[in-house]
């Protein structure tokens, strides 16, 4: 060890450990190894991504080839958005949710992610625990240590709908609880709370002054009688502590466009602000003004997309539940299902025995050649996530390959 390194620090460390601890997106990697091995000429199906198969709305990107013309959309603009847009969020925000912010109040951001992080970031002191109901999207206990915070996982399971109670955060909750992440419809289950459940959980954060931070990318995609519910817009006096994540990626079909936006109390929202001027400045202008035409238009294009992804809804959760040794409770949103495999584990399969759902998913890429991402992934192991938001013809032919290798499942 030379003389100038630290005791404490290995001597040939190169990445720090703060960032060497985080996990890679699970999701992505499947993604990214599914469409390598269609580019290599495999006959590879996707359900890893939540991305949907729509392209964007035709206003939507006429707006953004308008934009690219305008030259003022060449340069620097404010780094926490275009204040155009940042109003018309907050208008779209009172006409979706009910609730009623000022465009001070909003910060645009690089999609949904730098969002969740630039929240933490910006509340978070180091040791402050996070109470993340699990299953849970791959980014928010990583962004939470990023911000300094301890993720604390309370686990629900298909015979609670995966929903958590307000006893199970109640038992999570310490002196070091700051945040409750509240996510409905939720990635990866499609799980949707009822208001009167989103009602119970944030009452009970009021009751100890705990921050809320509640995921609501998924707003519009709930199906038959679920309803989306709005915390803040439920509970009014919760405003204070609590910070909404939202954006154009899933509801537009707009995940490349790289908008998303959270809405907070004024000084979270500066601090914040203060800190993407540092990291990124201003999301690209042009995706920008593509996000106003998204938020100031109608909803007729995403109530197509809708009934689409309902109709595959059904269709996997069939497909799935005939599946011996698969249970898929219906979803209520989103578009994923997050059926159990457990049965599965353990039997032999093509001269394979998987012992868990990651050795179950890595099978079924090799011998059916479908991607799917294993339950570990979300902090629940035993259960494999499925994003129905592909086309109908590939959903049948995916499944059906997959119903194929599961039937060969033997003691």
């Amino acid at each position: 060890m030379s003389a100038s390194t630290p005791a404490n620090r290995p001597a040939d460390r190169r990445v720090s450990a703060r960032v060497g601890a985080i996990a890679e997106s699970a999701t992505l990697a499947v993604d990214a190894k599914a469409k390598a091995l269609k580019a290599a000429g495999r006959p590879v199906i996707g359900f890893g991504a939540g991305e949907p198969d729509f392209p964007t709305p035709g206003y939507i990107v006429d707006a953004a080839v308008e934009a690219c013309r305008d030259p003022k959309n060449h340069r620097y603009t404010p780094a926490g958005g275009l204040p155009e847009l940042k109003a018309a969020i907050a208008a779209k925000t009172l006409r979706d949710s009910g609730y009623r912010v000022d465009a001070s109040q909003v910060l645009v951001t690089n999609g949904g992610k730098q969002a969740i992080y630039e929240a933490f970031a910006a509340i978070l002191d180091p040791g402050d625990e996070v109470i993340i109901p699990a299953p849970y999207w791959t980014t928010y206990p990583e962004a939470v240590k990023l911000g300094g915070g301890v993720p604390v996982e309370v686990v629900a399971d298909e015979t609670t709908g995966y929903k958590v109670s307000v006893e199970q955060l109640e038992a999570a909750r310490t002196e070091k609880t700051k945040v409750v992440l509240f996510v409905s419809p939720s990635n990866p289950t499609g799980a949707v709370y009822t208001e009167a459940e989103a009602e119970a959980i944030g009452r009970w954060a009021l009751e100890h002054g705990l921050w809320v931070l509640t995921d609501e990318i998924y707003e519009h995609l709930v199906y038959g009688d679920a309803t989306f519910t709005s915390l803040p817009a439920l509970l009014p006096e919760l405003a204070d502590k609590c910070i909404v994540v939202n954006g154009v990626a899933k509801t537009y079909a707009m995940t490349g466009w790289r908008v998303g936006w959270l809405i907070g109390p004024k000084d979270v929202v500066s601090a914040a602000t203060n800190l993407q001027s540092h990291a990124t400045s201003n999301v690209s202008n042009v995706a920008q003004v593509a996000a106003l035409a998204a938020v100031s238009g109608d909803l007729s294009a995403v109530d197509e997309m809708k009934a689409a992804f309902d109709r595959r809804r059904r269709t996997i959760v069939r497909m799935l539940n005939e599946i011996e040794g698969v249970l898929c409770p219906e979803p209520e949103g989103a578009f994923y299902v997050y059926p159990s495999v457990k049965p599965l584990l353990g039997k032999e399969i093509r001269g394979r025995r998987p012992a868990t759902s990651a050795e179950l998913a890595t099978l079924i890429l090799d011998e059916a050649e479908v991607a799917v991402v294993p339950g570990e992934a979300f902090g629940t192991p035993g259960y494999l996530r499925l994003s129905y938001a592909l086309g109908d013809t590939d959903l049948v032919e995916g499944i059906g390959r997959v119903q194929k290798l599961l039937a060969e499942a033997r003691d």
